[in-house]
């Protein structure tokens, strides 16, 4: 397959390693910046491809395409996981404005980048409601990732949005030093609040109990690798929002999808009470305020 990864950062760097296993590969920055990436071409060469991954930060897609996208019939793999803040939209929301249902996918599962270009093995899931092309981006998977297809499109979206704000609980968790016991049970809440509101938009229960849903949710909740995780561990070390994402230097996903939910929360009547205190936290509430409201609430 003749593939190309948009997206120069260390997600979009993972990508373009593993696919290159099997396939013709090149990278393209989304903003344009020049990257000493293999195989680096500009934005207008990449979308000549056939297959197209995106990885680029969710809030940041509507004007990537806005501004660069032409749509050529390519296969898009959108390896992006948020929600739009602006609108409360699903990203399969987002880009069935500017593409046709039938040749868009959506990856998902447990992946931190560091290990995929380590080529540590790891399963994902790639889903669309046309299930041939899953099973094409399945098969171009090198051989250390075990792929699988689906149809669930809602149900991996949500999974791979909300775990990063659960994310942000998790290292909140650790960061207060609450123990285990409290890691656990946080995490496995998280996942039930998960799944009501994915079931609310229309996604199937069962899958946040597979590798888009407490696959990712687990690694991501637990693992010092994982941005969002960081972000809520430098909160309850009293570090400012501003400061930890500068130390990032990296987009921290959960942060913006916290807010959308909190708006998607309120315009539905949806209850997501750890979603709300990550919100209220990164807002400036102190996480042992959040952590009594969540005891008692």
């Amino acid at each position: 397959m003749d593939i190309a990864v948009v997206g120069a950062g260390k997600w979009g760097e993972a990508l373009a390693f593993a696919f290159s296993q099997k396939n013709s590969v090149v990278v393209a920055s989304a903003t344009g910046r020049k990257s000493s990436l293999k195989n680096f071409v500009s934005i207008r060469e990449a979308l000549k491809r056939d297959f197209v991954v995106v990885a680029i930060s969710a809030q940041y897609i509507r004007s990537w395409l806005e501004e660069h996208f032409e749509d050529r019939e390519q296969k898009i793999l959108v390896a992006s996981k948020g929600i739009e803040i602006s609108t409360g939209n699903l990203l399969n929301e987002l880009f069935s404005e500017f593409v046709d249902e039938q040749n868009i996918a959506f990856l998902s599962g447990p992946s931190f980048a560091k290990e995929v270009n380590l080529a540590l093995p790891t399963a994902l899931v790639v889903s669309s409601t046309n299930l041939d092309l899953a099973k094409e981006y399945v098969d171009a998977f090198p051989d250390f990732i075990k792929g699988y297809a689906d149809s669930d499109v809602v149900g991996a979206e949500v999974g791979g949005a909300y775990k990063n704000v659960i994310a942000i609980a998790g290292g909140l968790c650790d960061g207060l030093e609450l123990g285990n016991n409290a890691r656990a049970s946080l995490i496995s809440r998280g996942l039930v609040e998960m799944a009501r509101f994915g079931v609310s938009l229309g996604a199937e229960e069962r899958t946040f109990l597979s590798l888009g849903g407490a696959g990712d949710l687990f690694l991501s909740a637990s693992s010092r690798l994982s941005r969002n995780y960081r972000v809520g561990f430098g909160l309850a070390e009293g570090k400012t929002l501003a400061e930890i994402l500068e130390e990032l230097g990296e987009v921290a996903e959960g942060v913006g999808t916290a807010k959308a939910l909190h708006k998607i929360s309120k315009e539905r009547d949806i209850y997501l009470p750890i979603a709300r205190e990550v919100y209220e936290v990164l807002h400036g509430k102190k996480p042992e305020e959040s952590l009594r409201d969540l005891l008692k609430g």
